[in-house]
């Protein structure tokens, strides 16, 4: 059967298992040489030096394009060198337009970094076209979306923004981690680039730090190839290895991330100590229906606020079963406090702003059992409740 016809659950699985005909290997080999012979002058096996292209990367590299619907893949040694990597495609003067409900490190290399070197930024609610109309200047290049975001899982219309920014000539990038391709791909709905932190969901163990680039278009993706191997940030072939592996489950992990991720949130709405729940796989969910037309499923993190700040550091530390731990898409579930954890580099009345304040919890919900999880919740809100309550009574002692 020919690859294209495949559906997408038995195009992950298969991942570089047809590759290597030489041996049949259905795991394709790591290749750890960093040069390869010529067979003459003016001669190549398209393979020079380990940098520019490695054959183990580029499987990985080949794979990526394709699932996301791509003309070309590249991996990187982590999600901020993929994205370094995009943004080296601008130039002193230039202008972007920015999801405002930004990750942390994306805002911290836009703002620390790149304004050093004359590019600006501006981070606007990506889902109002008045408002990225406003925001657009003369020297906007390029509108860059996190949809969902993180940590407050907003929706973008990615078709509608594709749509405004061809209108103008401007590059549309989609940073797709927290959906991948199995979900949703924003290069068939008019995006130019892809970006991922394949650390996580991609990856899914906890157990690799890599990026990847796919980029339509074949004048696109030249450009990207020559910064790529440029720069140099190239995910190692013992890295590409471990992130083709975990990819092979893809399909199986964020089917149990999304189930798993749903029934928390509907036990969390019912909680007293909750204020608000934040699932885009919720009916009032702002934008749940764009989620539901341009997505075919949900991703397994979402975020919850709670009514008292109090209730977080005593949650943090009777959790048993889920970890308190920054990041996210690992098979293992892990609880995160934004403000002080992954959105510590964004300015406090930005965070506030935005909506991530003291009250906040970032859920990354892994692939355990959801009842364990749950049972895990409700002990650790009840633990901390008691202890506030203790704390509030004459002689009761500190929370």
């Amino acid at each position: 059967m020919m690859e294209e016809k495949l559906r997408i659950e038995s195009r992950l699985a298969q991942i570089g298992s047809q590759e290597d005909p030489a041996t049949g290997a259905v795991n394709y080999p790591i290749y750890h040489a960093t040069a390869y012979r010529h067979p003459r002058l003016g001669q190549s096996t398209g393979f020079d030096y380990a940098r520019t292209k490695n054959p183990t990367r580029a499987v990985l590299e080949e794979a990526a394009a394709a699932l996301e619907s791509g003309d070309a893949g590249f991996a990187c040694s982590s999600g901020m060198a993929a994205l370094t990597t995009i943004f080296a495609l601008f130039r002193q003067g230039d202008h972007l337009v920015v999801s405002l409900d930004l990750y942390g490190g994306t805002y911290r290399l836009l703002e620390r970094i790149l304004s050093k070197y004359g590019i600006t930024a501006s981070y606007v609610d990506t889902n109002d076209l008045d408002g990225l109309e406003s925001a657009r200047r003369p020297e906007t290049k390029a509108v860059f979306i996190e949809t969902p975001t993180n940590p407050l899982m907003m929706i973008t219309d990615i078709q509608a923004v594709c749509s405004w920014a061809s209108r103008h000539g401007l590059l549309t990038i989609v940073d797709n981690t927290l959906l991948t391709p199995f979900f949703q791909r924003p290069l068939e709905l008019g995006a130019d680039i892809v970006v991922h932190s394949a650390t996580k969901y991609l990856g899914g163990h906890n157990d690799v730090l890599a990026g990847l680039i796919v980029t339509k278009g074949e004048e696109l993706s030249a450009e990207m190839a020559i910064l790529h191997n440029s720069l140099g940030a190239v995910l190692s072939p013992h890295d590409s290895y471990q992130l083709m592996k975990g990819m092979k489950t893809l399909a199986l992990r964020m089917e149990r991330h999304e189930q798993n991720s749903l029934a928390i949130a509907n036990y969390l709405l019912g909680h007293p100590a909750i204020a608000e729940v934040f699932h885009p796989g919720l009916p009032d969910h702002p934008g749940h229906e764009i989620q539901n037309r341009q997505s075919s499923g949900n991703t397994g993190i979402f975020s919850f606020k709670l009514k008292d700040a109090r209730y977080v550091e005593p949650i943090l530390r009777h959790i048993r079963l889920i970890a308190f731990a920054e990041s996210l898409g690992g098979v293992e579930s892990l609880l995160t406090y934004p403000a002080v954890q992954t959105h510590a580099d964004i300015p406090a009345e930005i965070r506030d702003a935005v909506g991530v304040d003291d009250r906040l919890l970032r859920f990354s919900v892994g692939i355990e059992h959801a009842d364990d999880l749950i049972a895990d919740l409700a002990q650790a809100l009840e633990a901390a409740r008691a202890e506030l309550e203790a704390a509030a009574v004459p002689g009761g002692g500190q929370a």
